[in-house]
């Protein structure tokens, strides 16, 4: 027992001796094919259901996405935060501690799960008409958000818990996570949609027995003693300060998710004033490609987020510099090619959801070129903001992220539908994502700069110690 135990901390310990480059790449790869594979939840989803439904369908769950967004917000409040924490406690020698915060998240991982498939239920006619549902989509939105909020605590504990698996270093059985979910959702789809013909209900269906089957995976490895950390019916326990930490850590992308979810409403309602429904269905196959192409960046982001906790947590600030650095050259390549293949390819990608409705097709085409075209810097800019999320800094990592989807995002949304129409709401995006890219890229020098001094004042006799991360 004593070895396994060493084994595992050997295994953590790596994170502050081996090579950046070879850590990244072991981190990264499974982190981007585990994202890659959560995006095709909701690509799968749409390209059967315009196949199967038509882009009415296509709408239906559109306006039923920022509810998705919201479920998910929690997730990472919890799974995110306390990651986070972990990874720094590893990096501080602190196994009890970080064994504390895991306990402490499974719990609220189920406590906030149940609380908001109930509110989900209850009030989920008056949800999706907030959310930009009129009278010919709501009736799909509701049949298929009815059975997603079944699956809340099977998402929270798959996904959530998905990332303390990365965070204790072992991000093969992270990809396995979500592998195993999306591959499955992909089997499963045609089978209840086309097979049983049970249209958009069945594809709700299917999304909830993946997630199902991604959790039961996640406590297998918890609980059946191939994991660092263990779960303890005492760590169940919650501790003031420790919610407090996780939640003020978790803030961040919480923030980012929740407000997702109101962009994308606020969205849907300029898009049904300014365009009707077929551009309603555009902009769910827009935002279904910008995930698939952005989840590997936050793949790369996540893969980086151990590393960079571990020795921030150690003090080894050369290290987390040359992470950061590698990390958004990385995720820049990933954008660009995305970004070639959307500018080359619109039609082809819109036909793959329904090419048989030649205003879809023609919209979908045009928005695709207009709402990615500052696509290659978004890269840089998420890096960035996880940067502060990974380093305990709650405070930089809310604004980065807010930057782009609110403080800029919003007013855009609101002012230049106004002056230029519909195109206007198409190109409400690109600008958000320049604005954010710029004021991250600055906000990353300063930070940059103060590691390099802090590096300095290691060294130095006679210095002040480098304050710990916020929430300490």
């Amino acid at each position: 027992m004593a070895g396994k135990l060493q084994h595992r901390m050997d295994r953590a310990g790596q994170l502050g001796q081996n090579p950046i480059a070879g850590l990244l790449w072991r981190f990264s790869v499974p982190a981007v094919v585990g994202m890659l594979m959560h995006a095709l939840y909701n690509v799968v989803d749409r390209i059967f259901i315009g196949r199967a439904v038509g882009s009415i369908g296509i709408a239906g769950i559109s306006v039923a996405f920022p509810m998705m967004m919201i479920l998910m917000a929690f997730a990472m409040l919890i799974g995110i935060g306390a990651t986070s924490l972990i990874s720094i406690r590893l990096g501080q020698q602190k196994r009890g501690e970080a064994e504390k915060v895991l306990g402490n998240a499974v719990v609220l991982f189920v406590l906030i799960s149940v609380v908001l498939t109930m509110l989900g239920q209850v009030f989920m006619t008056p949800i999706l008409t907030m959310f930009g549902a009129g009278a010919d989509i709501l009736p799909y939105s509701r049949e298929y958000l009815e059975i997603i909020l079944v699956g809340t605590v099977f998402q929270s504990i798959g996904f959530g818990m998905n990332n303390f698996i990365r965070g204790e270093g072992n991000p093969n059985i992270a990809m396995a996570t979500m592998l195993i979910g999306a591959l499955l959702n992909v089997v499963l789809d045609p089978l209840f949609i086309f097979g049983f013909g049970m249209g958009i209900r069945g594809a709700a269906i299917a999304t909830v027995i993946s997630q199902a089957v991604s959790a039961a995976w996640v406590l297998w490895y918890f609980l059946g003693g191939k994991s660092l950390l263990k779960i303890h019916w005492v760590s169940f326990r919650l501790e003031r300060g420790i919610v407090l930490n996780i939640m003020a850590v978790g803030s961040a992308p919480f923030a980012m998710q929740l407000a997702g979810s109101v962009i994308i409403s606020l969205f849907n309602h300029q898009l049904r004033i300014y365009g009707g429904t077929t551009a309603v269905s555009v902009m769910g196959i827009v935002f279904s490609i910008m995930m698939l192409i952005l989840m590997p960046v936050v793949g790369i982001a996540q893969g980086a987020q151990p590393i960079i906790g571990y020795n921030y947590g150690a003090r080894k600030f050369p290290r987390v510099i040359q992470t950061v650095w590698l990390a958004a050259l990385v995720a820049t390549g990933v954008t660009l090619t995305g970004f070639l293949v959307t500018m080359l390819f619109p039609s082809g990608i819109i036909a793959l959801f329904n090419r048989n409705d030649a205003e879809l097709m023609d919209l979908g085409s045009h928005a695709l070129r207009v709402f990615f075209i500052m696509l290659p810097i978004i890269g840089f800019q998420i890096v960035g903001a996880h940067y502060f999320q990974a380093a305990g800094k709650p405070r930089q990592a809310i604004l980065l992220n807010l930057l782009r989807q609110v403080f800029i995002l919003i007013p855009a949304l609101l002012i230049l539908p106004r002056f230029f129409g519909l195109y206007g709401v198409w190109i409400a995006g690109p600008v958000s994502d320049l604005g954010a890219s710029l004021l991250t890229g600055l906000c990353l020098f300063w930070e940059v700069q103060y590691l390099k001094g802090a590096s300095g004042d290691e060294v130095a006799p006679g210095n002040a110690p480098v304050p710990a991360p916020e929430g300490e």
